[in-house]
């Protein structure tokens, strides 16, 4: 694990002073804190030989990290983003990483893909939208009892209130909500949400719908 995580700084560090995978500031200990954080779920939950998908991977966090830490799982991590799909796949092939698969689509397209819907054990997610946006991406992707892993700053409880009717329609339900401190940052949350009943066949609702107008 130590050795990937060293060639995936270089690699991160590298690509970014050609374009903005993350910000432009970042140097080492700023990319290491974003492994940190995505690391954070194994100290509560087992990945091991699960099929996980990651929502918006972005330049890796958590999907490719948690892929390097666990590589009994499989990952699938999509990324609509042309140059954040690139690297990973970049990064995933450099690295020779044989769990892990990048997919290049918007997740609203493959939440009705047969090979998709229902099929993950886990779906993880990290800084990507709202947790009631996420959840209309996420629990259509699960299986029936399958988990939601949803990374979530000091404001976790208010979006949890307002995820209340996106619960109820996609047939989730809040499993737990594991509680952290990240250097000065405190009060962050991992919350897991679990899919409890089938969700209706009409979400995700179609592209920019569930960021437009939320449930």
């Amino acid at each position: 694990m130590e050795i990937y995580v060293k060639r995936f700084v270089q690699l991160l560090l590298e690509e970014n002073k050609k374009q903005n995978l993350i910000s432009r500031k970042a140097g080492p200990r700023e990319i290491e804190q974003h492994i940190e954080d995505s690391l954070k779920v194994l100290e509560w939950v087992s990945l091991t030989d699960r099929q996980v998908i990651d929502i918006g991977s972005g330049a890796g966090f958590p999907g490719l990290i948690l892929a390097m830490a666990c590589p009994d799982s499989r990952v699938t991590l999509v990324e609509s983003d042309l140059k954040k799909s690139t690297f990973l796949q970049n990064a995933c092939d450099t690295l020779e990483l044989r769990n892990v698969r990048v997919i290049r689509d918007r997740i609203e397209t493959l939440g009705h893909d047969s090979e998709h819907r229902n099929s993950y054990d886990i779906c993880t997610s990290r800084a990507v939208a709202a947790m009631r946006v996420v959840l209309e991406y996420g629990i259509p992707l699960v299986k029936p009892e399958g988990e939601l892993l949803l990374w979530k700053g000091s404001s976790y409880q208010q979006e949890i209130a307002e995820s209340q009717t996106a619960l109820k329609i996609l047939g989730g339900r809040i499993e737990e909500v594991y509680l952290y401190n990240l250097l000065q940052e405190r009060d962050r949350a991992i919350v897991a949400v679990r899919k409890v009943r089938p969700t209706p066949q009409q979400f995700p609702r179609r592209i920019g719908a569930p960021t437009k107008m939320p449930l």
